[in-house]
């Protein structure tokens, strides 16, 4: 309840934030779109799931549709190319790992890191949302736990094979989670959205995802601990 009433105090009309609305927007407008190519491609290397998973690419495009709408609500410009930057990291690799057939950090990359670090940017954003993106949010962040729960799967039944692969894509990967929360620690905390309250957000999702793909306490411990020097 305290946040909840905390949020009346934000002037969603500020010139403040609406400036750091145009990243911050911008940014869930190209994880969706990015998310929509990345299901895409991940389609033509799994032909058995073929149709699961671009019906998850048309569900990101439903999404980014629905963030692009909270912008013009709030009169926003979101600022693309600062959001193509900030990916820029992730899908690069993500690129780099689909050429090499390398289909377990593709995995990796989108279907943990990257939808843990939106439904936990989702779960913090809501309850000081405005009114119409609170209702876009908390539609978007229920679709995102069917995303997290395909790679889940996928790598749950292919977990040995996987194993190896996997802790190498996470070296490479989840340091660059914690930089891009610092990039835009101060538009979010504008936003109402304090940066610890997210890292531990993600922390406990991204561990809840390794343990449940077959790491031991142990190894989730480790393998999250990962890039935390950024943090």
């Amino acid at each position: 309840m305290p946040q909840l009433e905390a949020s009346p105090a934000i002037d969603f009309q500020s010139e403040e934030y609406k400036d750091a609305y145009s990243r911050i927007n911008a940014i869930v407008i190209e994880g969706e779109l990015e998310a929509n190519a990345n299901y895409q491609q991940l389609a033509e290397s799994l032909p058995d799931h073929q149709d699961e998973l671009l019906k998850l690419a048309r569900m990101e495009n439903r999404h980014m549709k629905g963030f692009q709408a909270c912008g013009r609500n709030l009169s926003v410009t979101p600022d693309m190319v600062f959001a193509k930057d900030f990916f820029a990291q992730l899908h690069e690799n993500f690129q780099i790992a689909w050429k090499e057939g390398r289909i377990v950090t593709c995995l990796l990359i989108q279907s943990l890191i990257i939808e843990t670090f939106a439904i936990s940017a989702y779960n913090i954003y809501i309850p000081v949302a405005d009114d119409f993106a609170r209702k876009i949010t908390e539609g978007v962040v229920k679709d995102e736990y069917l995303h997290l729960n395909f790679g889940e799967e996928w790598l749950k039944a292919n977990f040995e094979a996987s194993k190896a692969e996997l802790e190498e894509a996470n070296r490479q990967n989840l340091p660059l989670v914690w930089k891009m929360l610092n990039q835009v620690e101060k538009d979010a905390a504008i936003l109402g959205m304090e940066k610890d309250a997210l890292v531990e957000d993600f922390m406990i999702t991204y561990g809840e995802a390794l343990a449940n793909i077959g790491f031991s306490s142990r190894e989730v411990m480790r393998l999250s601990a990962q890039g935390l020097a950024f943090a």
